[in-house]
């Protein structure tokens, strides 16, 4: 038995998938300050017009470009293993797969977009990109990118984890970008934070600020800003993830999908593996689609469908996704690519239409699952795929209490050997299990309180999961 399904290169998908050509609904669009939809040019500040025509498209297939193709062959396809080992450490009679993206240059799955991103930008005659990132994966894939294709590149990253993740910064540093701690004092959204809140310990909305802040503000033109989830652009560019899963679950002779799960923050890795599950699903396939998020952030099993800003300071369209409020700034928690107040507006939406099940851990169940996933499959993982591994480990036992031979795939979205200070306090016994308070839910979502509904719609061909 082949416990690694490998593609050749010239089995890459040759387009991305894109969800909003086959939702039952369609999506709501994003508006302006006076409650108007957006107008593709009123982006233009902000990114290339080539990515805003994919950001605003409903055509179900987008053509890859060979250029884009060349630089993703330098590590995909990705392999998809058979977890045998965790298995066997289970006794379960489910069969377990997971989709490898730890192997990119940057160690996950962020890079596919990154790539296609800068590349978008250069053949538009941008110089110089800015971003935010979270836990690091995202700034360090984005300057990797940059560094291929010889754009500068400045990333705001969340102060918590700028002090948590220092090797995550040092590698931006190798590929040539500037990493700031966000928020910053390079920019009124940082000063404004820092005024209120000295001790501010950041946050993805305060650094989206701070990165869009800079690149409208640029006088030459020659800066635009990218972002590393929730936008549907990304959300297009991961899908090579699934549409690549699908074929070696042919090849390892699988016929049938029961499971499909994947951590979520703002959506990229999850919308990655499953949206193309999605479309079968959509088709009428019987499968269960798990988003997994953690109980100190829970935007998508708590959070309500609502149109909500992506950032703290006002500079991002208002969004109709599922949200915590713009306001709200996340515990401590050393998964820190899942610390966004919102969702990707492409997963609230599947969401909103019970194409999705979500579920929200607690991170010392997480930990445990990663010590287990690492002792079986020698792995060390992401804080973040810890969600993943959790719920994976819930799936495969219940399939052996109800006797049942089921196939779960996952996706292992990034390595943790950058991570290990969180496992060092997880064997020090230093964390601790946060579920949010509803007070705290509700004083983040007064924050939307002033700006347009979200109309919740459901095509009614669809149930929302017990």
């Amino acid at each position: 038995m082949n416990t690694v399904i490998r593609l050749e290169e010239h089995e890459l998908p040759r387009q991305w998938y894109n969800l909003a050509a086959d939702l039952p609904t369609s999506m709501l669009p994003p508006l302006g300050p006076d409650g108007s939809p957006v107008r593709p040019e009123q982006l233009a500040a902000v990114f290339p017009m080539n990515l805003i025509e994919q950001e605003v498209s409903t055509e179900r297939w987008i053509d890859i470009p060979e250029e884009v193709l060349a630089l993703l062959a330098r590590w995909r396809p990705s392999p998809l293993h058979r977890a045998l080992g965790l298995e066997r450490a289970l006794g379960t009679s489910a069969r377990i797969y997971y989709k490898n993206e730890s192997v990119s240059p940057a160690g996950s799955h962020k890079p596919n977009t990154a790539v296609a991103q800068a590349w978008y930008n250069k053949q538009a005659g941008i110089k110089r990109l800015t971003t935010e990132t979270g836990a690091g994966q995202w700034g360090s894939a984005l300057a990797f990118a940059t560094s291929l294709l010889g754009l500068e590149c400045k990333v705001y990253m969340v102060r918590s984890s700028y002090e948590q993740k220092p090797y995550r910064k040092h590698m931006m540093k190798v590929w040539g970008a500037e990493c700031v701690p966000s928020p910053s004092q390079f920019t009124k959204a940082g000063r404004d934070v820092l005024a209120a809140h000295p001790d501010s310990p950041g946050s993805l909305g305060i650094a989206i600020s701070e990165a869009v802040e800079e690149a409208v503000s640029d006088p030459s033109g020659n800066t635009r800003y990218a972002l590393g989830s929730v936008l549907n652009h990304v959300m297009l560019h991961q899908t090579i993830i699934g549409l690549e899963t699908k074929k070696q679950l042919e090849k390892a002779g699988e016929r049938r999908v029961d499971k499909v799960v994947a951590c979520v923050g703002g959506g990229s890795n999850f919308a990655g593996l499953a949206f193309p599950f999605v479309k079968d699903k959509i088709e009428g396939a019987d499968i269960e689609i798990i988003p997994v998020e953690p109980t100190s952030c829970p935007s998508l099993t708590r959070g309500d469908f609502v149109y909500d800003l992506g950032d703290i300071a006002g500079m991002t369209p208002l969004l109709p996704m599922h949200s915590l409020g713009h306001e709200f700034i996340p515990p401590r928690l050393h998964a820190g690519g899942l610390r966004y107040h919102g969702m990707s507006p492409l997963v609230s939406q599947a969401a909103v239409e019970g194409l999705l099940s979500p579920r929200a851990l607690p991170q010392l169940e997480c930990f445990e699952a990663a010590v287990l996933f690492a002792r079986s499959e020698g792995i060390i993982i992401a804080p973040e795929t810890s969600h993943a591994v959790a719920q994976v480990i819930r799936e495969a036992r219940q399939a052996t209490e109800e006797g049942k031979e089921r196939v779960i795939v996952f996706g292992l979205s990034g390595h943790g050997l950058l991570d290990l200070g969180g496992y060092a306090s997880y064997f020090a016994g230093e964390l601790e299990d946060f579920e949010l308070p509803e007070e705290i839910i509700d004083q983040g979502l007064a924050s939307t309180a002033g700006f347009p509904k979200a109309e919740a719609r459901r095509s009614g061909k669809w149930k929302a999961p017990v």
